[in-house]
């Protein structure tokens, strides 16, 4: 019998193009907890502990702010993008 183990984004995001890459694919779902698993993925990879420093929020604040259908406030969800290195950029759709 094969064993798997499980799949975990965050074991694969350890450079810069490669995060941006994520989070702009999540970006483009319709579905906006995408997003937030995302960022949560990036968190994860990076270190919940350093970034709740980073950010001045507590870790279970963190995990409960980028949990799928969660509303985080503007300011949270900068806070975090901010302590993660990364920015949001917009563009126009007809393009």
């Amino acid at each position: 019998m094969t064993k798997f183990t499980p799949f975990d984004a965050a074991d694969y995001l350890d450079n810069e193009e490669t995060i941006a890459a994520y989070l702009t694919a999540a970006l483009e779902d319709e579905n906006p907890d995408m997003f937030l698993v995302a960022v949560k993925d990036v968190a994860r990879a990076r270190g919940m502990t350093q970034l709740a420093k980073d950010t001045g929020l507590g870790r279970e604040s963190l995990y409960k702010a980028l949990a799928p259908g969660a509303k985080p406030r503007y300011d949270t969800l900068l806070k975090v993008l901010r302590a993660l290195g990364v920015s949001l950029h917009v563009k126009s759709a007809h393009v």
